[in-house]
C-alpha cells in the first residue's frame, strides 16, 4: 500500500485520518505539525516532523495531503499546498467510500470529500478543497481552488464558488449564482 504523510494534526486531520483509513488506498506514515508542537502522536499516528522538515521528507515519501482545516482564511492551506507541490509531493484526491460522487464530475488534486457528502453530476471541484461531511454540491456547480464547503452546506445547481471561499455549516446558496473569491459565509446563512 502506498504511504502518505498528512500535513497538519488538528481536528480536521483527525477526520481526514478516518476517511483515509476507510478508503483503504493509502497507509498513513505520519503527521507533520508546526514546529512548536509538543504532541508525539495523534490517534495512533506519529508526528514525524514539522513544516521545516518537508523538503527532507520528499526523499522518503511521495504522497502528501494538506490536513489543515480552514475557517477564516484559506491562506495557510493554500501556502502549504503550494509548498508541497513545489517540493515535488503528489497530492491525491481523497474520497470517503461513504460519499456519493456522480458520473461526469471532476475533483482536482489534493481535495478531500468527507463522509456522506454528495457531489452531483457535472460538478467541478478545484484543487485543495474540503467538501465536508454531509455537504451537498448540486449539478453543474463549480467550486474553485482552496475552498471549504462545511458540514451540511448546500450548493444548489449552477453555482460558482470563488477561490479560497468558506461556506459555513448549514449554509445554502440560491441556484445559478456566483460567490466571490475569498468569501466567508457564516453558518446557517442563505446566499442569494
Amino acid at each position: 500500500m502506498k504511504e502518505i504523510i498528512l500535513i497538519g494534526s488538528g481536528g480536521h486531520c483527525r477526520s481526514v485520518i478516518d476517511v483515509i483509513e476507510q478508503e483503504g488506498k493509502f497507509k498513513i506514515a505520519g503527521l507533520i505539525d508546526k514546529s512548536d508542537s509538543i504532541a508525539e502522536e495523534i490517534i495512533g499516528y506519529p508526528l514525524i516532523g514539522n513544516d521545516q522538515d518537508l523538503e527532507h521528507l520528499t526523499h522518503k515519501y511521495k504522497y502528501a495531503h494538506i490536513a489543515v482545516g480552514q475557517i477564516k482564511s484559506s491562506s495557510l492551506r493554500k501556502n502549504l499546498f503550494t509548498r508541497a507541490k513545489e517540493l515535488g509531493f503528489l497530492l491525491p484526491t481523497i474520497i470517503s467510500p461513504r460519499a456519493y460522487i456522480a458520473k461526469n464530475t471532476n475533483i482536482d488534486e489534493g481535495s478531500v470529500v468527507m463522509h456522506d457528502a454528495i457531489v452531483n453530476v457535472n460538478v467541478r471541484i478545484g484543487k485543495n478543497c474540503i467538501i465536508n461531511s454531509r455537504a451537498l454540491v448540486e449539478h453543474d456547480s463549480v467550486i474553485q481552488d482552496h475552498c471549504h464547503i462545511s458540514t451540511n452546506a448546500t450548493i444548489n445547481g449552477g453555482v460558482e464558488i470563488g477561490e479560497g471561499s468558506f461556506l459555513g455549516s448549514g449554509s445554502v446558496t440560491k441556484e445559478n449564482i456566483k460567490v466571490d473569491a475569498y468569501s466567508f459565509v457564516k453558518a446557517g446563512s442563505v446566499v442569494k
